[in-house]
């Protein structure tokens, strides 16, 4: 009896010729860093250098962030990836009160440019790249990263890395948004055009896809969503009188890389194949690089149990391997003990051993595309763009990707297959090892990382400085400046820096910018 894949697709017990019966591999595959990108979007791939290994870290303090950061720079990282916490996300200083029990939990406390500065001490930022995992507060982040590089002499043109800087899988998936949509795309817009002048090397956005499959969106899903509004920040900076090959080049995109490889290996593939057909078909696209589906990857943290926490390595390395076949420009691999607390410093070290071993002791760097033309991965591959096409199209229908989010669609369809997948577990259907079947009767102990609760005090008090210490006439005048700029249509990123540069807090911004463009309500009418 046929299986079915995580997205509902049927997978055969055996594949043959007649499985691409009629199929062109010149429309279907093309040539490696060739149109339409299907078998990777560089023709030598990790044949001449691996995937750039970025590990995600940041917690409590900046300067226990940075203290992690300069320790896997030591042991072989070649890109950092900052998380912050939940306040920070959300546009909220450590002191206010909807912050409380929440500094420093999830990932690194960022108030000011004082913390940005420790956050980065004694690590040149003009050689290394950095990602940040962050969406509706990401032009203030990225403005701290800047003013911080150009105190250590850095120039702004130099600067390599990545802003998450997605807002719109926020309302579908996650909930760290701060504004409506409408002045939400139109700062992104915003941010697209400062780095054209100020950033050229920055990639300004990282549509990301892994949080609904965080959420429990299926593969089908995950792209499908992704791409929509991939689809809507290119219709926006269009609107907003940018040409396509302008700002293109610098999109990148974040997907997850489950245990159930060959449909993660043929995921990867559609996507890159109908991002290549959408940009030069809808949109006009010339440049090459504006059709590239350049994307970071990061192993399902969804999937690693509390239960027997070790066999995560080994659901790690799998879900790794299946990023690298799959053609992942970037790769984050979660640590064992993810299920349970923050990362030690042991598991974040054996999480970048994982992708050390994939990268230099196994063979799958040694060609470009190991999977081409495999019967299985290319009919799962067309299969899955179907399915991926179909779903684009409902949201087409719906009048694109916000009116979709506004009308409930994209969360509803996610949350559909999640409870499937819920049940799926619950009966023991899907096997899940530890959790439903091959259990322990007793676990055994494990001691987790623990965040110092008093790390909220401490941010408190140095926020309390600041204020004492800083000009408050130059902050109140870069925040009236900045209000004027969002009422009006003058890019906000250059008022906003001035804000950050007199010292000015995210929480301030953000509430300076709440006051002209509200805060989004979530709806549910779908």
């Amino acid at each position: 009896m046929a299986r079915e894949s995580e997205s509902g697709l049927p997978i055969e017990p055996v594949y043959g010729p007649g499985a691409l019966e009629g199929w062109d591999p010149g429309e279907k595959l093309g040539e490696p860093g060739s149109y339409p990108f299907t078998r990777g979007v560089y023709p030598t791939m990790y044949t001449t250098r691996p995937w750039t290994m970025r590990q995600y870290a940041g917690f409590g303090t900046a300067a226990e962030s940075n203290a992690r950061y300069r320790d896997l720079i030591a042991h072989g990282t070649t890109g950092l990836s900052v998380a912050f916490d939940l306040p920070t996300q959300m546009g909220h200083d450590s002191d206010a009160p909807i912050a409380h029990g929440e500094v420093g939990k999830v990932g690194v406390a960022i108030d000011s440019v004082e913390d940005m500065r420790v956050l980065f001490a004694g690590i040149p930022l003009d050689q290394v790249s950095t990602s940040m995992t962050i969406n509706a507060p990401a032009a203030l982040l990225l403005l701290l990263y800047q003013l911080v590089a150009e105190e250590q002499g850095a120039g702004a043109r130099q600067l390599t890395g990545t802003i998450q800087n997605d807002v719109l899988k926020e309302y579908i998936a996650r909930g760290t948004y701060i504004f409506p949509p409408k002045p939400s795309l139109r700062l992104t817009a915003d941010i697209f055009k400062y780095c054209r002048s100020e950033m050229p090397r920055w990639n300004t956005i990282s549509i990301s896809g892994y949080h609904m499959a965080e959420a429990g969106a299926s593969p089908a899903q995950e792209i499908a969503f992704t791409l929509a509004d991939g689809i809507e920040y290119v219709r926006t900076a269009v609107a907003a009188g940018m040409e396509v090959d302008d700002f293109a080049p610098r999109l990148s995109f974040f997907f997850v890389a489950r245990t159930t490889l060959l449909e993660e290996v043929a995921k990867f593939r559609a996507a890159r194949r109908i991002w290549a057909r959408v940009m030069r078909e809808e949109f006009g696209a010339r440049n090459p690089k504006s059709m590239m589906l350049r994307f970071h990857t990061q192993t399902a943290g969804v999937q690693l149990t509390a239960q027997q926490p070790e066999v995560n390595l080994v659901r790690v390395a799998v879900q790794g391997l299946a990023a690298v076949l799959g053609g992942t420009q970037s790769l984050h691999t979660n640590s064992f003990d993810e299920a349970i607390a923050l990362p030690t410093d042991k598991s974040a070290r054996l999480a970048l051993r994982t992708q050390q071993v994939l990268a230099y002791e196994t063979d799958v760097t040694a060609t470009v595309d190991p999977f081409a033309g495999s019967y299985v991965v290319e009919s799962m591959t067309d299969e899955l763009e179907a399915a991926i096409v179909e779903l684009m199209g409902k949201v087409e229908d719906l009048g694109g990707a916000v009116n979709a989010i506004e009308r409930g669609f994209q969360k509803s369809e996610i949350e559909r297959n999640a409870y499937r997948i819920a049940q799926q577990t619950d009966s023991g259907e899907r096997v899940v090892v530890g959790v439903n079947r091959f259990q322990l009767d007793e676990e055994e102990p494990y001691e987790p990382l623990r965040v110092d609760p008093a790390i909220e005090a401490r941010q408190a008090e140095r926020l309390a400085r600041l204020r004492a210490e800083r000009d408050q006439r130059a902050v109140d005048g870069a925040l009236t400046a900045l209000q004027k700029a969002a009422e009006g249509e003058d890019n906000v990123l250059y008022p906003m820096k001035e804000a950050l540069k007199a010292r000015a807090t995210v929480g301030e911004v953000c509430n300076a910018l709440r006051e002209v463009w509200g805060t989004y309500e979530p709806s549910d009418v779908f």
